[in-house]
């Protein structure tokens, strides 16, 4: 397909919308990439639920329910955190910049390059049903993993929730926190990647390959990103603790049975 032909009236439509979702990170910068990002997502299932109500299927419409559902868990809970919990938002204030300096045209290109991104992390399910919207075993499988990945992230919440209220000041190392330290990013992964595989057999053209490997690519790259922020974090908070540091030593950071324990000394990844 030429790039006309790959990014068609609903390609710009989803965009619109993500950019005018995103849009809230103007008011506080931050919220370009955590709540406008979780909202975002959640108005694009919407908006592909309306463009394409003639070509769904039970699959499709099943997806764009997950992509609500995903943005809605993930907004909602920034969005609560942000404005119930003031330790929170005195500890962000030290780890991430406010945006006050940053040059008006600077943040106008991160929230559409933002607003962007977030397309083409969805830009599969939108290409299956922009290009007739049939269903085969791939979208299924993809489907599977993208409710397995929320079902994991949601869990993983909830028990680093419930573990927080029992002894604040002690890292997570149980349930699923035996198994990775960062399962709700693992979580994420599963989530996109089951986005992506849904995909596979009906992508067509170098555009729509290029939207789609960009858009998985890029958010694997944030989530490992965002792994080693917290383990940085981490560090600094329990490093001096021995159960945690015997805990890293066996714990693998994202991916289970992937002996990979530390990302910490990989600058390049930001997250």
């Amino acid at each position: 397909m030429t790039f006309i032909e790959t990014f068609t009236t609903a390609f710009w439509i989803l965009l619109g919308m993500a950019m005018l979702v995103s849009a809230v990170g103007f008011y506080k910068f931050i919220y370009f990439i955590s709540i406008g990002y979780g909202f975002s997502v959640a108005i694009m299932g919407v908006a592909m639920l309306v463009l394409f109500y003639e070509r769904l299927s039970l699959i499709t419409i099943l997806m764009c329910i997950l992509f609500i559902i995903y943005g809605c868990r993930l907004g909602g809970y920034l969005l609560l955190r942000e404005v119930k919990n003031a330790s929170y938002r005195e500890h962000m204030k030290k780890e991430v910049t406010d945006g006050k300096s940053m040059p008006f045209f600077v943040k106008v290109c991160i929230w559409i390059s933002c607003a962007l991104l977030y397309v083409l992390e969805v830009s599969p399910v939108l290409f299956r049903m922009n290009n007739g919207g049939y269903v085969d075993t791939v979208t299924i499988i993809g489907a599977v993993i993208m409710s397995c990945g929320i079902l994991l992230e949601a869990m993983s919440d909830h028990q680093k929730s419930a573990a927080k209220k029992i002894n604040p000041k002690r890292f997570c190392d149980t349930g699923l926190f035996k198994i990775v330290r960062c399962p709700n990013y693992l979580g994420e992964i599963l989530f996109w990647t089951g986005v992506f595989i849904s995909g596979l057999t009906t992508l067509n053209g170098i555009w729509q390959w290029g939207a789609a490997i960009a858009g998985w690519v890029c958010i694997v790259y944030i989530m490992f990103g965002g792994a080693r922020r917290l383990e940085i974090r981490q560090n600094k908070n329990y490093g001096h603790d021995p159960e945690y540091q015997e805990y890293v030593k066996k714990t693998p950071i994202i991916l289970p049975l992937v002996p990979l324990y530390s990302v910490e000394k990989y600058t390049f990844l930001k997250g």
